[in-house]
């Protein structure tokens, strides 16, 4: 198909380095051809090439398992640790380097005078199990957008759009991409105040998606169960949250039960949707933020920008090592720059504008989504006022033992109050992830959580 080019004017300081498509969503026919898949294209839809000058290399079959020492506690040493940064973005050379910046992070220099993003050699690390490729090859001929876009028809698992040309494809290839199946982790949250000071939150969580809940019915309206148990700190701990995620959340909205321990009760939890409040997260995150986007996505106008390139962070083995504290990473104002590793990868950008009569703190987003695993790496945060008000980046490692693209922590910065809240953190875990283990929906019920709370 043709991509046109968008005017100037609504991508201000940015150099696309694609063409860009201006569509509205369910306009443009569905080209897709499965033998990009294995030619120019890999199986879950990303360019195999590396762009013209050679700073993105071409994909070449991802991070392979052993590239790098796993220890019994699941701290993943680094395999690039001994490399130095090719250049690092400061105020002062700001203008250099912005076309590979999105607006939110243009910010940040300005909010913070010592702001720097250290940026290293690009590696394509992502891989993926072979069952998943080959589903997401053959979801290219079989999987499509419910009516709205609000859902997906014919979907199992597996990257559903490969190939996508509607922006709500390319944000259900993020909603729906590898998580690892199923997975038994425990992390932490942290909201970190304009000075510095924080309150560290711990939670253990069970996961299953779809493909490995065992007794699933077909054709059920299901996308993943969750299960939280927060362990510290001590007001908190023994609460409990179960949440059903369907894949079509207009037909049937997600369904959450909580325990809390003073009550002695499960009941049914408010809603956890659209612009609530994130747990814990007080007020700093909103529900549909959390994993850069999640949930339904009828609230807003969506619209396929195109491709460009942008410094995301990636290969952030050095970021999650367990040889450091939470105190060593949380900085006022950001993440230690001592700590972080951007480096130039392709992204795709899908912009979200709030529909006339909808209700939502954010009245615009604009999404840049990594190609090569179909994670949102980084999202800039509008107002109803239309001001630039928030920035989420997500920093991603490769699980190389298990084939899994994973985010080791996600930070969302208010660009006004200077706080900053950041999740996924495992540095002071102590014991490593468990994934992909079948599970049962009996570890989802109301029962099962009540007795995990006491």
């Amino acid at each position: 198909m043709t991509f046109k080019v968008l005017s100037s004017d609504l991508v201000p300081a940015l150099t696309l380095a694609f063409s860009l498509v201006i569509a509205s969503p369910f306009t443009l026919a569905k080209e897709t051809d499965a033998a990009k898949l294995d030619g120019p294209l890999t199986v879950v839809g990303a360019e195999r090439a590396g762009n013209a000058d050679g700073s993105i290399p071409a994909w070449n079959g991802g991070l392979k398992p052993g590239a790098a020492a796993i220890s019994a506690n699941g701290d993943y040493a680094d395999p690039f640790a001994g490399e130095k940064p090719l250049y690092v973005v400061e105020r002062g050379n700001l203008e250099q380097y912005a076309k590979l910046l999105s607006p939110g992070q243009q910010a940040m220099f300005k909010r913070y005078p010592d702001y720097r993003m250290p940026v290293y050699p690009t590696h394509r690390t992502s891989t993926l199990p072979k069952a998943y490729q080959d589903e997401s090859r053959a979801n290219l001929a079989r999987v499509t957008l419910a009516e709205g876009g609000n859902g997906l028809l014919g979907y199992n698992f597996g990257v559903p759009f490969p190939e996508p040309n509607q922006a709500l494809e390319v944000m259900w290839n993020h909603l729906t991409r590898y998580r690892g199946g199923s997975a038994r982790r425990s992390t932490a949250s942290v909201t970190v105040q304009e000075k510095g000071d924080f309150t560290v939150v711990t939670n253990d969580a069970l996961t299953a998606f779809r493909e490995r809940v065992s007794d699933l019915d077909a054709g059920e309206n299901l996308l993943f169960f969750n299960r939280i148990l927060t362990t510290s700190p001590s007001r908190y701990a023994g609460e409990a949250l179960v949440v059903q995620e369907p894949i079509n959340q207009v037909e049937e909205p997600r369904s959450a039960w909580q325990y809390i321990p003073g009550q002695r009760r499960v009941r049914r939890a408010p809603t956890l949707a659209y612009d609530s409040s994130a747990r814990q997260s007080f007020g700093q995150v909103v529900t549909d933020s959390v994993d850069g986007y999640n949930g339904a996505p009828d609230r807003y106008d969506w619209k396929l920008v195109g491709k460009q390139e942008l410094l995301v962070g990636y290969n952030a083995f050095r970021l999650a090592s367990k040889s450091l504290k939470y105190a060593d990473l949380l900085k006022p104002g950001y993440l230690n720059p001592e700590q972080t590793r951007y480096e130039k990868h392709r992204v795709w950008v899908v912009e979200a504008t709030l529909k006339p009569g909808a209700r939502h703190v954010y009245a615009k987003r604009r999404f840049y989504i990594d190609e090569d695993t179909w994670q949102i790496m980084v999202s800039d945060i509008y107002d109803t006022r239309g001001e630039l008000w928030r920035l989420y980046e997500s920093h991603l490692a490769n699980y190389h033992d298990v084939e899994l693209p994973i985010t080791v922590a996600e930070a969302t910065y208010d660009l006004i109050s200077g706080r900053y809240a950041v999740g996924y953190l495992s540095n002071e875990v102590r014991g490593k992830a468990e994934f992909g283990m079948p599970l049962s929906k009996s570890e989802f019920t109301s029962a099962q959580l009540k007795r995990l709370g006491k």
